[in-house]
């Protein structure tokens, strides 16, 4: 269900093809967010060609990029464990205020990487 060549596509898409504007502006900002969503399906032509596998990796990746959704499953995942917080605390990226910011933004980004690959691997084998 997932290969390496679909994670190089994430990656691809994800980092190489993402420019400084796209990464700052994507969360607040549609368009840019749009933009960044088209630069990252291309590497995924490669792999499939089927409209429907493209439009759910192109569609679940504005979703969770353009409302940072990774920061609700990083709060919800923390709920039963002591030191919760309420969310309005954790708004930011999902944990608590007290995270060093380097360990927050690190895993933030590994969180989201791999909610992208569970969809896009899922999407190429039962759609693509």
């Amino acid at each position: 269900m997932f290969t390496a060549d679909q994670i190089v596509a994430h990656f691809v898409g994800d980092f190489i093809l993402q420019s400084d504007w796209m990464a700052r502006e994507k969360f607040g900002n549609s368009f840019a967010c749009l933009v960044h969503v088209i630069a990252y399906t291309l590497p995924f032509l490669l792999i499939t060609l089927s409209p429907e596998a493209l439009l759910v990796i192109a569609g679940t990746h504005f979703l969770i990029d353009r409302w940072r959704l990774p920061r609700f499953l990083i709060w919800l995942k923390n709920l039963p464990f002591p030191g919760r917080r309420p969310f309005s605390e954790c708004a930011r990226t999902g944990f608590p205020p007290d995270t060093p910011d380097d360990l927050a933004r690190l895993l933030y980004i590994i969180i989201d990487g791999t909610c992208h690959v569970l969809i896009n691997g899922a999407a190429i084998y039962y759609l693509g």
